[in-house]
């Protein structure tokens, strides 16, 4: 049994994401786990939901359910009778919410959240992109919970993706005067006599400099919609802090609402045995007198607020810095004096960025500790004001991944807070509220799980083998991880089934046992402690063990050593490259994200791991531009001025020609890799290739012309492999000549081959040209003979490279009809016609494919015509003769 549910008090927003879950799994009941808003139940009797069959929680045998779906919750605490089946492996859970986390919260298999305005807009995105039909009263129930969630696209929290979903849901058919009429209901009389008592009886508390308001209110029956009028108040009078308390009958009701992180009114309210969010919650309190709760909540209000806590108090003064000018040595020497592991950059009295004793200590190990700090500090950071509050400073820090946090008024720097400080205070206090919220924003970028995601993108064999290899790690006592490109692919939605696994433990005998076990073939590779596996289909699994690296100089292939997952990681080009998913069968589909590659994937940022980078290895700077433009990413601020400053201090020179020319293969195989050559371009890239290569207009007329020669040949479907890479390659380089040429084949270390081929193909490629050019008329066979000797990348270099019709047409007539020609006949045919070999041969086969080509034959027969025509009738034909 599937159940789609809710939270209790369900809203609008909850109906419409039941709704909207409702399409997305049509055999699931609805059940609402308990009461809902007085403003839901009325539209339950005004309209036709009577369409969507909900059934009774009452009537849900919990021993049955095999998937429950939440929508707009995933809080355990708030859906009912349901969290009563929990824990229960045996049940599948999928979540879509746009609530924060909390400790109670459920784990599903399949969690869609994101900090929408309403939880309905993000399954309405799904709905859209998966093209499902809705009917109109289904689009104005889902608006109806848009509308409401955003106060009519008002409130803080609306994002574009509610703008977005609502103009969809109208597109659909939902009616505006329907939500029209729902949204601006009139109060009741006995909501506006209690909604007036709040405000007459309303006080302020100053505690620990924080203002808190106080309302109380009486009625001798139940009125509904209690929340809704705090709501209200805490609007009409701008209030941060509001606890409003009102004795219906015997209960006192009180809702608490915070719009400060200070206040928890959750944790607070959950002292008198209700609870909820951090920003909203509430409690009832039964056969107490409302004297007497007012009076307890009073006493956990001093007791539960902290003194609010600003970047002012906390900071370090005076500013320990270190000019921008200021060698490497110089910073690693203050570091040192100073006991400090950051320092800020400054010049004049401008802040400029942040420097870390990690990348001093590396620069000095690559011999740069002359260079200016400037040339590798970290001009991306965030800085606070003199006022920020705790948990503002605890985000920047956390997001930021900084060491040192700059606190900053009007462009002058009054001091630093660092991470030590924030952990002290933290600590000292107990690690309250604060310390929760450190671990709701580091948490979402560490872990989730994405089994679903796993069993939608990959074939079911490529799935079945990702679990054979968990099974075979958990045998051996290793940790198994699919990683990089994969995980990569697989969270852009993009294809890729080349598989990477990392063994934490012996890749080599977990990848023997996996052979073992299932009848495959194995390789290994004992110095890079590697190993592929081979299928009997060719399709190949790379294995290695977890490792880590380092660089004995600027430029050098990397030592390898046993590491952990983590530091295997570490150790990647680029963040979107570090995403690891778990393999385990305990853990299976977990994934793993140490480096805020998911954030980079979402903001479309390729971003190294750390300063020096590419003074580590030059080649990930053509990476980076590979994939910029594959994926039509952005290489972030401070990646670009790293790799500036990597061509101005020229690391280049130091790459082997072999991997440079890699990388430049790699760009080249892209599907369209002329974007890639122009930013290459654009960074003064070229040089490293040849001085002379440049991406002038000249070159990206013929970068165009090879483009659009390629999509011609293969538009013709011919039977003719090639490399596109290399086409691209002699149009980058056409304007190298002789001895230019030469150096380029050298400094590219080319394979003996390649060079050759490169050197005469091109110079008669080119003097092939000519020959067309000023011989427009030339015959059929004229032109295979000037164009047979070429392999097809030279061809299509040259139909590229000329600007003249003729010539063009020439060379689509060698392709289209002239290319494959050749004489039916062969040497052994006509030594049955009675010739007898020798070298006449090859001539008479020569004569016969002239004639093939200028049409003068077609058919066996008319080939032995020809040549008996042409070279005599054999001497067995004359002996036999009358």
């Amino acid at each position: 049994m599937e159940v789609i549910t809710t939270h209790v008090n369900a809203d609008f927003d909850a109906l419409a994401s039941m709704v909207a879950a409702k399409k997305l799994y049509p055999e699931a009941l609805l059940v609402f786990p308990g009461a809902q808003e007085r403003n839901l139940r009325e539209f339950f009797v005004r309209s036709s939901l009577y369409f969507l069959d909900f059934a009774k929680v009452k009537d849900i045998n919990l021993e049955e359910l095999k998937r429950l779906i939440l929508v707009d919750v995933r809080q355990a605490s708030r859906i009912g009778k349901f969290a009563e089946a929990f824990p229960n492996p045996d049940i599948d859970v999928h979540i879509y919410d746009h609530h924060p986390s909390s400790p109670d919260d459920l784990t599903g298999s399949l969690e869609v959240i994101r900090p929408a305005g309403a939880a309905v807009s993000i399954l309405t995105r799904i709905i859209k992109e998966r093209q499902i039909s809705l009917t109109p009263d289904e689009a104005t129930i889902m608006a109806l919970g848009i509308y409401e969630d955003t106060g009519s696209f008002t409130f803080a929290s609306t994002t574009i993706e509610d703008f977005e979903a609502a103009a969809y849901l109208l597109s659909q058919g939902a009616n505006l005067n329907t939500v029209s009429e729902m949204l601006t209901r009139e109060l009741t009389v006995d909501q506006i006599s209690l909604l007036n008592d709040m405000i007459r009886n309303a006080t302020t508390l100053n505690i620990n400099g924080i203002d808190i308001v106080l309302a109380r209110a009486t009625a001798s029956q139940y009125i509904g919609d209690f929340a809704v009028l705090a709501h209200q108040f805490m609007d009409m009078e701008n209030i941060n802090v509001l606890f409003a308390l009102a004795q219906m009958e015997d209960r006192v009701y009180v809702v608490g609402r915070s719009r400060l992180s200070e206040v928890n009114v959750g944790e607070i309210l959950g002292e008198l045995g209700g609870g909820g969010h951090s920003y909203a919650a509430s409690a009832t309190i039964k056969d107490t007198p409302l004297a007497q709760v007012e009076e307890t909540l009073q006493q956990l209000l001093q007791t539960q607020i902290s003194p609010r806590r600003t970047a002012r108090e906390l900071m370090s003064f005076p500013v320990k810095f270190i000019r921008h000018e200021a060698t490497i040595a110089e910073a690693h020497q203050s570091m040192t004096r100073l006991n400090m592991n950051a320092l800020l950059v400054m010049d004049g009295k401008n802040l400029v960025g942040l420097i870390s004793r990690q990348i001093v200590e590396k620069a000095i190990y690559h011999g740069l500790q002359d260079l200016p700090v400037k040339e590798y500090m970290t001009t991306e950071f965030a800085t606070v004001g003199p006022e920020a509050s705790l948990a503002q400073i605890q985000e920047r820090l956390v997001i930021n991944k900084q060491r040192l946090l700059p606190v900053v008024d009007q462009n002058r720097v009054l001091g630093v807070i660092s991470r030590t400080d924030l952990l002290n205070l933290l600590m000292a206090s107990g690690a309250g509220a604060e310390f929760k919220l450190d671990k709701e924003l580091a948490q979402p970028l560490r872990k989730k799980k994405i089994v679903s995601l796993l069993r939608e993108r990959l074939p079911q064999r490529i799935l079945k083998i990702l679990q054979q290899v968990g099974q075979i790690a958990d045998e051996l006592g290793y940790n198994a991880y699919v990683v990089g490109g994969f995980v990569r692919d697989l969270m852009l939605r993009h294809e890729n089934l080349d598989i990477d696994i990392v063994i934490e433990g012996d890749g080599i005998t977990f990848a023997r046992q996996f052979a073992e076990r299932h009848q495959v073939r194995v390789r290994v590779f004992h110095k890079l402690k590697t190993a592929v596996i081979i299928f009997p289909d060719g399709f190949k699994v790379d294995v290695a063990t977890a490792r880590t690296e380092y660089y004995e100089a600027p430029g050098a292939l990397p030592i390898v050593e046993g590491s952990s997952i983590k530091m295997d990681l570490y150790r990647r080009d680029f963040t979107i490259n570090t995403l690891a998913v778990k393999l385990n069968k305990r853990h299976f589909g977990v994934l793993i994200d140490f480096f805020g590659a998911q954030r980079d994937l979402k903001e479309q940022h390729i971003s190294v791991l750390h300063n020096l980078s590419f003074v580590e290895d030059p080649t990930r700077v053509f990476r980076a531009i590979r994939f910029e433009q594959r994926f039509n990413f952005q290489i972030s601020k401070l990646t670009a001025s790293l790799i500036e400053n990597a061509v101005k201090i020229n690391f280049f020179d130091r790459l082997s020609g072999a991997r440079l020319f890699g990388e430049l293969k790699l760009i080249l195989q892209e599907a369209n890799p002329i974007p890639a050559i122009a930013r290459m371009a654009s960074f003064d890239l070229l040089q490293f290739i040849h001085p002379n290569l440049r991406c002038d207009p000249g070159t990206k007329w013929m970068l165009d012309q090879v483009r659009g020669v390629l999509s011609w040949h293969d538009l013709l479907f011919l039977e003719d492999r090639y490399e596109r890479w290399l086409v691209y390659f002699l149009g980058l380089i056409e304007p190298l000549k002789g001895e230019q040429l030469r150096e380029l084949t050298q400094r590219l270390n080319m394979k003996p081959e390649l060079a050759k081929t490169m050197l005469w193909a091109k110079k008669a490629a080119d003097e092939a040209l000519v020959r067309l050019y000023r011989q427009p008329d030339l015959g059929r066979k004229e032109i295979y003979h000037l164009l047979h000797m070429f392999p097809t990348e030279y061809l299509l270099y040259m139909m590229a490279k000329t600007r003249q019709e003729a010539s063009q047409r020439a060379i689509s007539l060698y392709f289209t009809q002239l290319k494959d020609v050749r004489p039916l006949l062969k040497g052994r045919d006509l030594q049955k016609m009675g010739y007898t070999p020798g070298p006449h041969f090859k001539v008479m086969l020569e004569s016969l494919l002239n004639a093939r080509l200028d049409q003068e034959v077609s058919t066996i027969e008319e080939e032995r015509d020809y040549i008996r025509s042409h070279f005599g009738r054999p001497a067995v034909e004359l002996a036999a003769a009358p």
